[in-house]
């Protein structure tokens, strides 16, 4: 391994050991579509130690709200308010070598109000760590993991992957909705659609929903098939949605990158389009009181949990 030279304040010391950490890991495949897929920041699914739920957050080009860059940033979150665990210390791990990153203060870290998070901005800097030669990026993969100590109490052994797909999976669906002026659901959903593994549906809202009720509609997707996912699995998927102009071919669209989940399975618009039958005749939207809406879908990362 190569000798580096890192930013070093006073609360951290940087050591090796030939030991895995305990309580929780994240493996990340293709490390490198993370910056390409604009995913500045993640966040970890959760785990338990000493009674209480934590989550890792990652920022794999640095820390932006704190002026960092060139850097891999690591915090330690709490998932709930007003408490005080003892001190705590996070380990990056990567391969044979594990390079551990320790709080030296051994003080106590208080997670309350809106401090719910602690960590450290500059982990590693980036050129190092994407060096093969010391073994911490391999194959474009990567391990972190942490160790927090809440008194003498331990949790069970829990971890997730994170992989990003480097050949993008994409598909299209057409939904079309035919008396469109008779509808009087608040919701009409279309048959569902494959997009890798996972099945899909377009979700129309007729009189929209929420700020956009009486005067838009409202267009989601939603992932058809939550209650088959393992609990942790999480899908990231950049959605494009498109009422087609059966007329012109100008077809109003949006687009939207969200994470689907069991718990998190419906994202899209409240507000998509004026819903008055003239304006939407007008536009080409409506012919022979038929509307037709697309959905394009690609899935860019998976989540599922290990042990």
């Amino acid at each position: 391994m190569a000798n580096l030279i890192f930013e070093n304040p006073d609360d951290i010391s940087r050591s090796t050991s030939d030991s895995p950490t305990m309580h929780f890991t994240v493996k990340i495949k293709s490390f490198s579509l993370l910056a390409k897929n604009s995913m500045e920041r993640y966040e970890t699914g959760e785990f338990e130690s000493g009674g209480y739920k934590w989550k890792l957050v990652i920022y794999p080009s640095g820390n932006k709200d704190k002026n960092v860059t060139e850097h891999i940033s690591l915090y330690l979150a709490i998932e709930a308010a007003d408490l005080r665990p003892p001190g705590w210390e996070v380990h990056a791990i990567f391969r044979d070598n594990y390079l551990t990153i320790e709080d030296t203060k051994k003080e106590e870290r208080r997670f309350r109000g809106i401090k719910l998070e602690w960590g450290y901005d500059k982990v590693i800097p980036l050129k190092p760590f994407k060096d093969a030669s010391n073994g911490y990026l391999v194959d474009d993969m990567c391990v972190f993991g942490a160790e927090v100590f809440v008194s003498k109490q331990r949790s069970m052994d829990k971890g997730e992957c994170l992989e990003l797909i480097k050949e993008s999976i994409t598909n299209k669906f057409v939904f079309r909705i035919e008396n469109y002026s008779k509808l009087t659901a608040d919701f009409y959903d279309s048959n569902s659609f494959n997009v890798g593994l996972y099945k899909w549906k377009i979700w129309l809202g007729p009189n929209g929903e929420g700020i956009g009720r009486g005067s838009y509609n409202s267009l989601t997707l939603a992932l058809a098939n939550k209650s088959s996912l393992s609990a942790g699995t999480k899908i990231f998927a950049e959605f494009t949605m498109r009422i087609l102009d059966q007329v012109n071919g100008r077809h109003p669209s949006a687009k939207l990158s969200r994470w689907f989940s069991a718990s998190s399975y419906v994202h899209g618009w409240d507000r998509f389009i004026s819903i008055g039958s003239s304006n939407l005749t007008n536009m080409g939207l409506l012919v022979k009181d038929t509307f037709v809406v697309e959905a394009e879908v690609t899935i860019l990362a998976v989540v599922n949990t290990t042990s």
